[in-house]
């Protein structure tokens, strides 16, 4: 059940910032069911560097953090 809560509490946070950040972000972390990912194998995937994925990952965590900071 507490996990259950924490993933809809994961899903609405992410739902807050871009599909590709999003997709990014999951697949690098494993969230869902695939298992995490390298920075080269989701640029392979989405047809672009592992320095741009990089950057697409921090501009969607900075985001997420941004949300965070100004809901407290």
């Amino acid at each position: 059940m507490m996990e259950e809560s924490l993933n809809k509490d994961l899903d609405e946070a992410l739902n807050t910032i871009p599909e590709r950040q999003r997709d990014v972000i999951r697949l690098f972390y494993g969230i869902g069911k695939e298992p995490p990912m390298s920075l080269s194998e989701i640029g392979e995937l989405f047809d672009i560097t592992r320095e741009r994925v990089r950057q697409v990952r921090e501009k969607g965590l900075r985001a997420l953090r941004n949300k965070s900071e100004t809901k407290f």
